[in-house]
């Protein structure tokens, strides 16, 4: 059966494979996707010779229980070109890239980024920008000036990041907090 592969954080459709019944049993017990190879008449596992591995997040049926969705957490590129997805414009979530980007950032102490400098900076620091961004955002809007406003806003929204990740929280802790209080 049909097998869509999902990034879990940033949602970008990765790739297709086909699963049969004993492949989705090697993935569900090795957490590690495994389709059915339709060209060599065997199983596969994504990774087996790159080393890029799909690990397992979750997989469900869609409503006719004739296709699957596998959501994954990719070490290193899916496709076989080296691209993060098998899909060139495959749309992603651009929050959750941007807060990849500033955890791996986060943990590399060797890098002398602007990023690596508010850590090293602490919380209340970190704290004071998104403060500051916060208020320039909102004289923005009161301006009526969409440009800057959306400059500002993106500026807040990476200082808000860096602030969470400094917490020890990331944008997927954000996202199930928006996604609990939508089903209220």
């Amino acid at each position: 059966m049909p097998a869509i592969v999902q990034d879990v954080d940033s949602l970008r459709v990765l790739m297709l494979g086909y699963m049969s019944r004993e492949s989705l049993k090697v993935t569900l017990e090795r957490d590690q996707v495994t389709f059915f190879s339709r060209s060599k008449q065997r199983l596969w596992t994504k990774g087996e010779i790159s080393g890029h591995v799909l690990d397992l997040v979750s997989i469900q049926a869609d409503c006719d229980n004739d296709s699957l969705l596998v959501l994954v957490r990719p070490r290193g590129p899916t496709c076989h070109t080296g691209e993060p997805s098998c899909f060139a414009n495959a749309p992603t979530d651009v929050v959750a890239e941007l807060d990849a980007l500033i955890s791996q950032r986060k943990t590399c102490t060797s890098d002398a980024s602007y990023t690596r400098s508010l850590f090293d900076a602490g919380v209340i620091r970190i704290a004071q920008k998104v403060g500051e961004e916060g208020v320039e955002a909102a004289l923005a809007g009161v301006a009526a000036d969409d440009l800057s406003l959306c400059g500002e806003a993106a500026d807040l929204t990476y200082h808000l990041l860096v602030l969470l990740q400094a917490r020890g929280l990331t944008w997927q802790d954000v996202r199930e907090t928006l996604s609990q209080r939508g089903k209220a």
